[in-house]
C-alpha cells in the first residue's frame, strides 16, 4: 500500500492555526511523525486560496531541511500553485490532483510528462459534476486515460481516484467506488487506485469504524494507495494485516517489521 500522509491540511483546525502563526516546530513535528510511521508521501494543503503558493513553499522548505529524501503530495485546486511548488521540491512527488474539469490536464499533464519521476492523482470528475454511477466514472476514466496517452504519461504514473461519497447521504457510494475500481484493475493492472479514506464517513458518529471497513473493503477490490492518517494505529494495522491476508506481504515480513517498530501502538 502506498500511503500519503494527510495530516498537514489547512482544513484541520490545529494545522490552520499553525499556518496562520507560521509555527515551524508544529509543521516539522507533524511531518516527522508521519514519516516515522512510514508514509510514502506527505500531503501538504494550505486551505488558504490567496496564500496557497506561499504557504506550501514554506512547508516544503521546512520539511526538506529535516528530511532531504521526503516526497510531497502537492495538494491544491490551483494548477499554477502546483507548478510553482514542483520546482521547489528536491525529489519527485505526486500532484494532487487533476480531473477533466476545464484546463487542468492541459496545464498539469505537460509538467508530469516533462519531470521524470512525478506521479499524478486523477479524479474521475468532469465539468458535468460529480459522477453518480459506475458507468459515468468509467466514461471519465477513459477521458483521463486518453489525455495521459496524448502526453506520453505511462499508466503506472497515474493514481486514479474513482471518488467515494459519504455513505450517510449516498448509500451506494462504496459500491460505486469498488465497481469502478474492479473494472480499472482488471483492464489496466499497472494503474494505481487511490482514495481519501475519510470521505466515506462524513456526517456519521464513530467515523473510524466506517473508515476502517472502507479501507479493507477497498483494498480487497483493487485499491493500492490511500490518502490517510498514518498516525492512526488501527488504520495502519489494517493496512499491514490486509496486505498479509492478500499475500502481498509474503510470510508477513512487513507486518512483523511494523509490529517490532511499534507502528501499531500495542503493548508488547
Amino acid at each position: 500500500m502506498i500511503i500519503i500522509g494527510e495530516k498537514l491540511n489547512g482544513a484541520i483546525k490545529a494545522v490552520a492555526q499553525a499556518i496562520k502563526a507560521r509555527d515551524n516546530n508544529f509543521i516539522r513535528d507533524l511531518a516527522t511523525r508521519q514519516l516515522e510511521s512510514r508514509a510514502d508521501y506527505i500531503d501538504i494543503c494550505s486551505g488558504i486560496p490567496d496564500q496557497d503558493t506561499e504557504v506550501l513553499e514554506w512547508m516544503i522548505d521546512l520539511i526538506q531541511t529535516d528530511h532531504p529524501d521526503v516526497r510531497f503530495s502537492i495538494d491544491s485546486p490551483n494548477p499554477d500553485t502546483i507548478l510553482a511548488c514542483m520546482d521547489k521540491c528536491r525529489n519527485p512527488g505526486i500532484i494532487n490532483s487533476v480531473s477533466l474539469e476545464s484546463g487542468k490536464t492541459e496545464k498539469l499533464f505537460p509538467a508530469v510528462a516533462e519531470k521524470k519521476g512525478w506521479n499524478v492523482i486523477a479524479l474521475l470528475l468532469d465539468n458535468t459534476g460529480m459522477p453518480t454511477t459506475v458507468e459515468k466514472r468509467m466514461e471519465n476514466f477513459d477521458g483521463i486515460l486518453a489525455e495521459a496517452q496524448k502526453y506520453g504519461i505511462a499508466e503506472n504514473r497515474l493514481f486514479i481516484d474513482p471518488l467515494v461519497f459519504s455513505v450517510a447521504t449516498t448509500p451506494e457510494g462504496f459500491l460505486n467506488f469498488i465497481g469502478a475500481s474492479k473494472l480499472i484493475r482488471e483492464s489496466h493492472p499497472d494503474i494505481h487506485i487511490i482514495s481519501g479514506l475519510s470521505n466515506i464517513s462524513f456526517g456519521l458518529p464513530y467515523r473510524k469504524a466506517i473508515n476502517h471497513a472502507f479501507l479493507i473493503g477497498a483494498m480487497l477490490n483493487g485499491m493500492d494507495s490511500a490518502i490517510m492518517d498514518p498516525l492512526n494505529r488501527d488504520m495502519l494495522g489494517g493496512v499491514y494485516a490486509t496486505e498479509a491476508l492478500l499475500n502481498y506481504d509474503e510470510y508477513c515480513i512487513e507486518y512483523l517489521s511494523a509490529y517490532r517498530d511499534d507502528l501499531f501502538g500495542v503493548q508488547k
